[in-house]
Formats: C-alpha cells, structure tokens, sequence
C-alpha cells in the first residue's frame, strides 16, 4: 500500500506542476498585456509573399478557402497560392477549377498535388517550398478563412526585423455558437492563445507555432533543417528549433483569423488526441537540445560571433510546455488507484487537495481570456466552462492511448481532422461523407464512468465525502464523452438508412 500511495502523490504532484505553470502564465500575461500591440513599419516594396494551403480530401471547405486567400489584399505581382493538394477523392478536381476561374483573374495560383502522402502534412509543406518563390511563407489550413488584410498586418513584421522566424496570429471562430460542445473548445482556445501565448512570447518563453494562421520567413525554415515528419506536430516541432537556435517568433494577438470548430465529437477527440500524441513526441525529440539550451545548426553568428543558448527559465518552461498532455495519464492513475486507496483506508485528503488547487490554474487562465474577449464573459463562463472541465476529464483515456501509441510505437500516421463547412444553427454534418463511424473506444470509455461511479460508492461507504466531488467529475466527463460518441452514431446511421444507405469515404488517416 506504500508503494500506490507513493505513486499517486507522484501523479498529484506531476499534474499540480502543469497546474501551477497555468498559474504562471496567467501572472505573466497580467505583467505584459498592459504593454499594448506592436508596431512595424509597413515596408517601401511590399516582399514576395508565398501562400500555402495544405489539403486533404476537403470537398465542403476548400472552396471557401481558396475564395478567401484570393480576397486577401495584397500586391498580386508579389503574390503566389500553392493549393498542396494530397487528396484522393474529387477534391482535386474542384481545386481545379478554382485555380482557373481565380487564375483567369489574375492571381497566381497554382495546384501542387502528390500521388502519395509521404511526411503528411510536413511532407506537402516541404515539396510546396521546393518550388516557392516567395521569401515568407504564409500558411493555411483547409478550415480557415483569413480576413483580406492578413498579410498587410503581418508581413511588416518580418519585414522589419531579420531574425524573426515567424508571426502567429490569433484563432477566431466561424461556428462559435453552433452547440455546446463548440463553446467550450473557444473557451479552450481562448486560454491557449490570449493568455499563454501572450504570457510566453512577452516574456521571453518559446512560444509555438500553431500550423496555420501564420506566416513564416523561408531563411528560417531552410537554416534549421526544414519541416520534419517524424512527429505529428511537425509545427511544434519547427517553431521550438527555430528558437532554440537563436530565432525569434512573435505573436499579434489582435489579427485574428477564423476557423471552423470540430462539431462532432469523435473528430474533436481526433484533434485532441493528434496533439497530444505530436506533444509528446516533441517532448522526446527536444528534450536534450531543451535542457541544453541550443539546437544546431546554430544561425549564422552575424552579432558578435557568439553562438546562442538559450536562457534556462525558457528552457525549463519548454519541458512544461511539451510535457502538459502528461496529465491525462496521470488523470488515469488517479482513477485507477483510487479504490484500492479507498480501501486501504489511506489518506487521499493531501492529494485531492493538490489536484483541485492544480484546477486552479487553468481556470483563472480561462476566466481572463474570456473576460479579454467577451462582455458577457461571466455568462460564458457559467454556461460552458464545467463542460469543458468534463471534456478535459473525459478526453484522458482517449489521448493516452494515443500518447503510448504514437510514442512506443513510433507511428506516425497523421489522422487529420475533418472538415464539415460548419458555420451556423442547423448546418449538417450528420450527412456529410467525412463524418467519422462509432468510435469502439467509446465502449471503455462508458465502462470508466461506471467504473467511476463504483468508486463514489466506495468512497461514501468509507466516509470520505471529499473524494465524491472528484470522482464524480470522472463520472461526469467519461459519460459525457461515452454519450455522446453513441448519441452520433446512432444519428449517423439512422440518417444514412434514411437517405438509402450511402456509405460514407474511407478516412482511415
């Protein structure tokens, strides 16, 4: 009993270290974010800007995209659109015929399309630049739709300052109020880019790139061994070496580009579990040149000759950065172990309270983006903030069995997330070709909530009423994941058998 005692303070003590770190940023955040948004001149001669549009099989969505990258207000003698297409369905061909009724237009748009997904995502972005004639890379995935000025406030950035790498801006939300499930995701999101990428890039910490909504200087790219697949975050990966060797990144919090919300929950899991598992990933690639503090190659020591190391607090808090999905394993031991704990009748008191101080954290972290952004960010709040803490519950076993995958296992099929052209009340994504089947996992996943609610009952059987409120929040996340992986399902089909059985495309990956 010693042994799982000693085991589940360590897993407390893990996921209070992530905890506090939230904590941290949110103070570091409050510390900069009086300091107003930064200024660049706009440049004499606007520089030659190429657009990369990563895609794979988006019949619903590419169009709008394509539409709205040939809206962008930019010099379109400075200005060339690779559509990096690796889909396998007709997709390519409507990309084709969006490419000549723009390029009859006058923009310079091309299709880069491959026989093969080798290096996924990374790998179309790195045969894109093979043939790109722009000095900044501007990226987009297939659900975004960036406003015209995007590359009018973002390019002079780059322009004015030769070391830095790359500019990230803000997500914004084309489906915001399209369910429940839809508003905690922005309430996630939120925190992730008003408050800890502000929190990090103003205060000298690595701050990643996001894949998309931002755009990048190609000296950059080719100076730190370019875009690499064997991780599925392939952006993570790229922004944290930049950095470490010596390049700078910087976020403008104020241009925000939107972008569609996963509306189905087998598909925001998918999401989920791809960036936990490329997290991780990371953490195992980087962890030696983080704890080090410098990555070669090194840049070109212009300055002095020096090569550059980077600063230990950013070093230490880059291991936390990449090390944040640890939590939901140690979420799992929690649950697991409790009952023998229970049973054992040892003490839990000094854990839980560990745990729900970690809970702390983000929370606060959540409640300043909201109030950021929103008027009625208390209304918010209330209404989505306990479903996002039961997804955040709920999503553990799921993005833990892809963090040992991707991780023992060294896969690196690269499952993307789909794309249902979602934007308002009443779209449909029910019928839609991408909609992804029942998930079996959703079957444990059930079986953990029950699981769970054993555990409540042996807790109160114990007597230790301050363990009930912190099981059932595992009773509560598991069953609201579990319901509603069977409440899409069984939709998904009864819509399917009442539209004559149309099956829908593979997408395994």
């Amino acid at each position: 009993m010693a042994v799982l005692s000693i085991i589940y303070l360590i897993a407390a003590l893990l996921v209070a270290l992530f905890g506090g770190n939230a904590l941290l940023l949110t103070a570091l955040h409050l510390r900069r974010r009086q300091a107003g948004s930064i200024q660049a001149p706009q440049p004499e001669t606007w520089p030659a800007v190429t657009v990369q549009l990563p895609i794979y099989n988006e019949l619903y969505v590419v169009k709008r995209l394509i539409d709205a990258i040939a809206r962008l207000d930019y010099p379109h003698d400075r200005l060339q659109v690779q559509v990096l297409d690796d889909s396998t369905d007709e997709t390519t061909r409507l990309v084709q015929a969006c490419i000549t009724l723009h390029r009859a237009r006058g923009l310079d748009i091309e299709l880069v399309h491959r026989q093969d997904r080798r290096g996924f995502k990374a790998g179309a972005l790195a045969h894109g630049l093979e043939t790109a004639r722009g000095g900044f890379i501007a990226i987009f995935d297939a659900d975004f739709v960036p406003p015209p000025d995007f590359l009018k406030r973002t390019i002079p950035h780059l322009a004015a300052k030769p070391r830095l790498a790359f500019v990230q801006t803000r997500w914004g939300y084309l489906n915001a109020d399209y369910s429940v499930l839809a508003h905690a995701q922005t309430i996630a999101l939120d925190g992730h880019f008003v408050v800890e990428h502000l929190g990090r890039n103003r205060n000298g910490l690595l701050m990643n790139f996001n894949g998309t909504a931002g755009v990048w200087r190609r000296e950059a790219i080719e100076a730190t061994g370019g875009w690499q697949s064997d991780t599925l975050t392939e952006d993570v990966d790229l922004s944290f070496r930049v950095q470490l060797a010596g390049w700078q990144a910087l976020y403008l919090p104020e241009v925000e580009a939107p972008a569609e919300l996963p509306p189905q929950m087998a598909a925001f899991k998918r999401q989920q579990a791809r960036w936990a598992t490329g997290a991780a990933q990371c953490l195992f690639k980087l962890a030696r040149p983080l704890w080090r503090g410098e990555f070669l190659p090194h840049p070109s020591p212009s300055e002095g000759g020096a090569s550059y190391r980077l600063p230990w607090p950013a070093r230490l808090e880059g291991l936390l950065h990449l090390s944040v999905w640890i939590a939901h394993p140690m979420s799992l031991v929690f649950l697991f172990l409790t009952p023998a704990m229970l049973l054992g009748q040892l003490p839990l008191t000094f854990n839980l309270t560990i745990f729900w101080l970690m809970a702390l954290g983000p929370i606060f972290a959540y409640a300043l983006a909201q109030r950021y952004l929103y008027p009625d960010w208390k209304r918010r709040m209330l209404l989505y903030m306990p479903v996002l803490a039961l997804l955040g519950t709920g999503l553990a076993l799921s993005n833990t069995l892809a963090i040992v995958q991707g991780v023992l296992t060294r896969n690196r099929a690269f499952r993307r997330t789909p794309k249902f052209h979602i934007e308002r009340r009443g779209d449909r994504w029910i019928d839609n070709r991408y909609a992804l089947p029942f998930q079996w996992i959703t079957v444990a996943e059930l079986a953990l909530a029950g699981y769970a609610l054993a555990t409540v009952v042996i807790a109160l059987a114990a007597g230790n009423y301050f363990a009930v409120p912190f099981l059932l929040l595992y009773v509560g996340g598991y069953g609201y994941i579990g319901w509603h992986g069977l409440r899409d399902a069984w939709i998904t089909r009864h819509t399917r058998s009442r539209l004559h059985g149309r099956p829908a495309v593979a997408d395994s990956q």
